[in-house]
């Protein structure tokens, strides 16, 4: 492991910084336990993140019997079900594995999707907010579904999102060659254009915050996100505002941070 600053460690492969990522949730849902009688967490939804929820669901003695689980995004084009779906993910990665005590999707809401998104809102206000946020960044330096230009502002902890070029054509190549065929999506024009996410704001309150990025193609973003200046252009880089995020590389999509000294 390399650290080059208190809020990002890099490793040299992605199972190394997946495992290494999934000890520092564990070590805090079991900190938050201590004080609290439920954990409240917020997980992110993609191939990327297939490291660390790996690695999460093989260590022993997490208090998974008291987290109330939210999921960062979903598209609102995909039915309930479909195998692209966020929940579906989910469930496969972790939560049929774990079986955290409860779970809160954003399908279960109901009404129009602004009806919805007021909906889950609630949710998460009932439930004190969110502890413990699992999160990645996309190829475009978006965080959840927050696309360049999205508020870091917003009153709103959930939004209704247009989903941005770039993110298209990463969700196509993430699941063009999955084992499943009916994850793959024919073409560009199949995959979803709209969805619901967690907004800026919303993830920047969470109070801890677990910030997973593997793979080559997310370089640039990392490199963006760490050492651009900070703009709702690229909104990961809200979360070097954040105290207590930590931000877990492996070698590809670190490799065009500037060295730092003594690194």
């Amino acid at each position: 492991m390399r650290l080059i600053s208190n809020q990002v460690k890099i490793f040299p492969t992605r199972a190394e910084m997946g495992k290494a990522a999934a000890a520092d949730v564990a070590a805090a849902m079991r900190a938050v336990a201590e004080k609290k009688d439920s954990i409240t967490m917020c997980f992110a939804a993609a191939p990327s993140q297939d490291d660390v929820l790996a690695a999460l669901c093989q260590i022993e003695g997490v208090p998974w019997e008291k987290v109330v689980a939210f999921h960062l995004d979903e598209y609102i084009d995909l039915p309930r079900g479909h195998a692209n779906s966020f929940e579906v993910y989910l469930k496969a990665h972790l939560f049929d594995i774990v079986k955290p005590g409860t779970i809160f999707y954003m399908a279960d809401t109901e009404g129009t999707p602004e009806e919805r998104c007021a909906q889950y809102d609630r949710l998460i206000e009932d439930h004190g907010g969110i502890d413990i946020a699992i999160i990645g960044i996309g190829e475009n330096g978006h965080i959840a579904f927050n696309e360049p230009g999205s508020s870091f502002y917003t009153d709103k902890l959930n939004d209704l999102i247009q989903i941005d070029d770039k993110s298209v054509q990463q969700q196509y190549r993430d699941y063009k060659d999955h084992p499943n065929p009916e994850a793959r999506y024919a073409t560009l024009e199949d995959v979803p254009r709209n969805a619901i996410t967690m907004t800026v704001p919303a993830i920047c309150a969470c109070r801890n915050i677990f910030c997973v990025v593997p793979a080559e193609p997310k370089a640039e973003a990392v490199k963006a996100a760490l050492e651009g200046p900070i703009t709702e252009q690229v909104a990961a880089t809200a979360l070097r505002t954040h105290p207590a995020t930590i931000i877990y590389l492996d070698a590809d999509s670190s490799k065009l941070l500037m060295p730092k000294v003594g690194g």
